[in-house]
């Protein structure tokens, strides 16, 4: 198909709130190397987009200065060196940057073919947040069948997905909420049990729901006080991982508890890592977790949706805190 030489991207205009995200018109980008271009069909709305706003998470050196870190679409465009996939194939990709927008680069080793059935919104809501869960929960945390998992935030696209793949693969979970309304999603999406931080401590509820054990997985996006609670909510030789530190990240805490329980503490950030490491990870999400999608043992929980144009609504809805599931972008 012929392509258009200008497009429209959303930019962030100055560091602030959902208001900085203003469309703009912006010539269409020419793959390189390795690289393919995508006509976007939908983008995910990921916190990691929020914090770039705001000014708190930069985008890597050479990366797109726009936001969007996932996207699904079809392919037009095709770099040198490229093999995989083709002119009309539908994909979905991870990507550094640029995915709120009509047309997007992506890595070929990053980009996915979509399953069958699956619509492209789903489809876009599939590379930041497996490839995040499965590398912090299952290659770092080695979460195995039957251990207890805990996962903050539920409700995230992060929490909706950790929840069931940890089911998935034989595990029993927790899930901390703040809302009544929210933990029985977390319960109707296969947690085992769910607690509302607003009314319960979490670690008494991992302690009930473990009979005194603990958790051997935590999956953690808050910090701040969570921190030295995720210690105490831990079972022996327990492993923590961090992804985000929505709480805050300094913070003054007793460690005793990480030697005493023989504790593992661990994070990660994945924007900034090769596109090799990122195009491993494609390869076992598409071997292991995307045929679960096509049976019908994974569901991708959609939240709302909002035109391009509308990005700042929708960065102001994940900021109400309201939300279960994906926030995506949709191109017509």
């Amino acid at each position: 198909m012929s392509v258009s030489n200008e497009m429209i991207e959303i930019a962030i205009t100055e560091p602030g709130g959902p208001e900085v995200l203003k469309p703009q018109a912006a010539a269409v980008p020419q793959p390189g190397e390795g690289e393919l271009l995508i006509k976007v069909a939908a983008a995910g709305v990921n916190r990691p987009d929020v914090l770039q706003r705001e000014g708190s998470y930069p985008p890597p050196k050479g990366a797109s200065p726009i936001p969007g870190l996932e996207v699904a679409g079809e392919v037009v465009g095709l770099g040198e060196g490229t093999n995989r996939f083709a002119p009309g194939d539908q994909v979905c990709a991870l990507v550094n940057g640029g995915g709120y927008a009509e047309f997007c680069l992506a890595p070929e080793a990053s980009t996915m073919a979509i399953p069958s059935g699956l619509e492209l919104i789903e489809a876009a809501a599939i590379p930041e947040t497996y490839f995040t869960v499965w590398h912090n929960v299952f290659e770092r945390g080695r979460l195995q069948p039957g251990e207890w998992f805990l996962v903050h935030g539920g409700t995230s696209g992060i929490g909706t997905t950790a929840i069931q793949l940890a089911k998935a693969f034989g595990s029993k979970v927790i899930a901390t909420a703040g809302s009544a309304g929210k933990c029985d999603a977390c319960l109707e999406l296969g947690a085992d049990i769910a607690v509302n931080y607003r009314e319960e401590d979490f670690v008494e509820g991992v302690k009930a729901a473990t009979g005194g054990a603990g958790a051997n997985v935590i999956l953690d996006m808050v910090g701040g006080d969570y921190i030295g609670r995720n210690f105490k909510a831990a079972a022996m030789d327990g492993r923590i991982v961090q992804i985000a530190f929505l709480g805050g990240s300094k913070v003054e805490t007793d460690f005793m508890l990480l030697m005493l329980k023989r504790l593992t503490l661990t994070g990660s950030t994945l924007r900034a890592r090769s596109n090799e490491f990122k195009g491993q990870l494609a390869h076992v999400i598409e071997e292991r977790v995307m045929p679960l999608m096509v049976e019908g043992k994974i569901s991708l929980v959609m939240d709302s949706r909002f035109p391009l144009r509308q990005a700042a609504d929708a960065h102001a809805r994940m900021e109400e805190g309201q939300h279960i599931g994906k926030i995506m972008l949709t191109v017509e």
